[in-house]
Formats: structure tokens, sequence, C-alpha cells
């Protein structure tokens, strides 16, 4: 179907006086006694183009459908100016229905609550909020591959399914052909009937991969799907989540810490280059300051801080915490939006954690008791960023996963790879879905997810 995108309308204003084709669904509409006005939007820009009718030229019954909410309509006319200098509209000759829209269209006129659009995902997209948050995410997803390929990283790609728990902790959807069967009268019984002949599940992380790949290739990066079986329903947690998994040969701890400050700096910059109405629109409606925060983190160094010396910069804060703050202890959201948001007002790396608390893999301090691993804080949202030098010591790794219970057949190839050529590597996790509710302001991961996958909710 030959047509321009309304995008062009306002770029080229070469088109003033020009007739034109475009398509697009009415957004909102007027009607009065001689002149009709739709607004419509086609997905190529945030901002919506008038059509006007004269209706002296038009079939008022037949215009009628094209005037309704969520109706997709052909458009030929004359592009003009708007009543702003800048602003643009197009006088219609002819127009075509291409999809009706009904009265019980669900998106109208009145502002309509996160909650209740999440009920009707396969509409909320044409909301601006949700044509704006996508569009930063197919945005967010091209700045990541830019920066990795002009870095000299090669794009892998981990497996979806997988036969083992890259953290250890057991929260895997289990994949299996099977499904129930009473008669079976063991695990191992029922998986070896199962397809692949074992246990198999959905990946949590392409990280044991990309490290097969980076001591090959050097620098590597994935971007994909991962899954997650916890059973968490809080606003940053989703069953299927996007993440970027850089692993990079020869790198210690300190060398990752500033590949990720370079990344996150170079994201950003470039969404504040090429999504600046979409920012705009988020900055006046969802995060004040907004575009102010993301130009600090575009321009300023990030804060450092040890996990032992954040410790006794939270005990001596001063605030009444729900959780408890010990060395030791994990870091929950608030003390890690009090370190962000209140104590360093800017993104921070908090070095150095417990062993106990960090998963297998990660390098052991010479101290035996902390690992080389940092998390990224960001105002506002917390972790976004999981980062640590990789253990590269075999016995030191065997011992770890021993010590754990972890099933050793389930980490040969990995342990493998301690014996042959071993270096020291790094890497880190970026979720994307967090990292664009840090770019948008959007405070719900449901939110900037296309089709939120969480506990009880498949839609």
């Amino acid at each position: 179907m030959e047509h321009i995108d309304l995008k062009k309308i306002h770029e080229n204003a070469e088109l003033l006086g020009k007739t034109v084709t475009v398509c697009g669904w009415v957004r909102t509409s007027r009607d009065s006694k001689n002149v009709a006005f739709a607004e419509i939007n086609d997905g190529s820009e945030l901002e919506h183009v008038q059509i006007v009718f004269d209706k002296n030229k038009f079939d008022e019954q037949k215009l009628a459908p094209m005037l309704n909410l969520g109706a997709a309509i052909k458009v030929v006319g004359t592009v003009e100016r708007g009543m702003k200098e800048e602003s643009r509209e197009i006088r219609a000759t002819d127009v075509v229905l291409l999809g009706a829209s009904d009265g019980s269209y669900p998106l109208q006129k009145k502002r309509h609550t996160m909650e209740f659009l999440r009920t009707i995902p396969h509409l909320r997209v044409r909301t601006n909020t949700f044509n704006a948050v996508f569009r930063v995410r197919s945005e967010l997803s091209y700045a990541i591959h830019e920066f990795f390929h002009k870095n000299g990283y090669y794009y892998v790609h981990s497996p979806i399914i997988t036969g083992s728990d890259c953290e250890g902790a057991g929260e895997v959807f289990k994949v299996t052909t099977i499904g129930y069967d009473p008669t079976v009268k063991s695990e191992d019984e029922y998986y070896k009937k199962d397809f692949f002949g074992r246990s198999a599940g959905l990946t949590v992380s392409g990280q044991l991969e990309g490290e097969v790949m980076a001591t090959a290739l050097g620098k590597i990066y994935t971007f994909g799907p991962t899954f997650r079986a916890e059973n968490s329903n809080t606003p940053r947690h989703a069953a299927e989540f996007w993440q970027v998994e850089p692993e990079v040969a020869f790198a210690d701890i300190d060398d990752i810490i500033g590949i990720a400050t370079d990344m996150i700096k170079s994201i950003v910059s470039h969404l504040l280059t090429h999504c600046a109405p979409e920012l705009k629109f988020f900055d006046e409606r969802f995060e004040n300051g907004l575009i102010a925060k993301l130009r600090n983190v575009a321009e300023s160094d990030f804060a450092r801080i040890d996990y032992a010396d954040a410790i006794e910069v939270l005990k001596k804060s001063g605030k009444q915490f729900v959780y408890p703050v010990e060395w030791g202890l994990d870091l929950q959201t608030e003390h890690e939006r009090y370190l962000t948001d209140e104590y360093f007002k800017k993104p921070v790396f908090v070095v150095n954690y417990p062993r106990k608390i960090k998963s297998f893999y990660m390098k052991q301090n010479p101290d035996g008791k902390t690992v080389a691993a940092t998390d990224l804080l960001v105002p506002g949202v917390g972790e976004i960023i999981g980062c640590s030098e990789r253990e590269a010591d075999y016995d030191k790794l065997l011992a770890e996963i021993q010590s754990r219970g972890m099933k050793l057949s389930d980490y040969a190839n990995y342990l493998d790879l301690r014996k042959f050529g071993s270096v020291p590597h790094s890497g880190f996790g970026l979720g994307l879905e967090r990292m664009l509710m840090y770019v948008t302001g959007m405070t719900n991961i449901r939110d900037v997810v296309e089709f939120a996958r969480t506990k009880d909710d498949l839609k």
C-alpha cells in the first residue's frame, strides 16, 4: 500500500503544499457543522498529524465511521501548516476506511490508569505512553548493539534451553514433553523418558556459554531472553526478561567496571540524541527532571564504594530500614535506593560482596570472605547491572560447586575451561527492562515489556 510515514510530514519542509497519501489510527476526533478533524498516528513518531475534512466535500454518513476512535484510515490530501509554525496538518481530498472501530473501543479520550492498560496489552501500545516506551526500547536495543559492535565485540547466541542453572538458585522453568506421569517411580526414570534424556530448563543466563565463546573470540556479548521462576510480585521482577551479557577475556574486575561505565554512558547519550521527543514526554508526565538526570549520567563519573563501607554508610544514615543492615546480608532495594538517591545522588558501583551471598562462579578475593563482584545501582531503580571477575582457578571453582551441593555433571564443560588455557576474565549482565525503566521513569517492569510474563499473569 503506497503511502509515506507521518514522521516525514514533520521532517520534510518540501512536502508543504504537496499531495500525499498517509495511513494511521484515529487517536482523537472532533466534529462541527462544516468541518471535522481527526488526529491520526501511524507509530513512526510520538506526535500526531491532524486531518481536516471539509464536510461539503464528504458524505457525512460515510465520513462518520472514519472519525471513530481506533479506526484505521488511509487519507489523500494536501500538507498545510497547522496553528503553530512548526506543526503540520493534512486537508483531506479522499479517505478510505481500512479498519472500522465501534463504540466499544476501550481507549477513550480520558486518561486511563496503568493498571487498566495492563489488562489490554493488545491495545495499550496505541496510547502515547506505550507508543513512546516501545520506540525507546527499540532505540535502546540498537544503541547496545552499536556500542559492542564499535568496540570489537562478537555477538553470539546462547541457547534458550539448557541443562544447568547458571545462578545455582533453582529458579528454573522446566522444559518437558511428557508432563505428569503417575507411573514413574523416580526422578531419574522420569527424565530418561523425556526428550533430552535428562533434566532441561529455560535459561536464566547466557553467561556460562558466553564464557566458552570468550575463551576463543576474546570479547563477546549475548543479548536475548532469559527466564526465572521466581515467586515474586514486585514492580522490578518478571518471569521473562531480556539480558545483555558481555564476557571479556584477559579482563579483571576493574576492567569490566570501566566497560560497564562506558556502555551506560554511551547508550544514555544515544537516547538523549535520538529519542528527544519521547524523553521530553516522560520528563513532563512521569519523572520531572528525567532529562537532567540522564545528562548527569552521561557527563559525570560514577561513584564506587566497597560493600563493607556501604554497610557502614547505611548504619550511620539514621534511617529506619525495614530489612536489617549487617555485613554478610544482601542489600535490599531500600538500601540501594538510599545509597543512590540520597547519599551519592548518582549511579554507584558497590564492590567486593561477601562470598556467601554471591554466585559460585565469582573470583574469590585473597581474604577468602569476599568475591571480586560489583552491582551497579542507579537512582530510582536500584540494581541494573550485576558484574564480576570469574573464578579462573580450577580447584577453587570445583570446591565452591561441591560446597554448594551442585551437580558436578551439569558444570563439567564449564570446569574444563579452567584446565586448558584458563585466563582472567570478567563479565556482567544488564537487564534491558530495568535499564528501560531508568531512562523512561516508568516505575513498573510490566509497563516496559510488550507482553509481561509475571506470577499468575500470561495474557
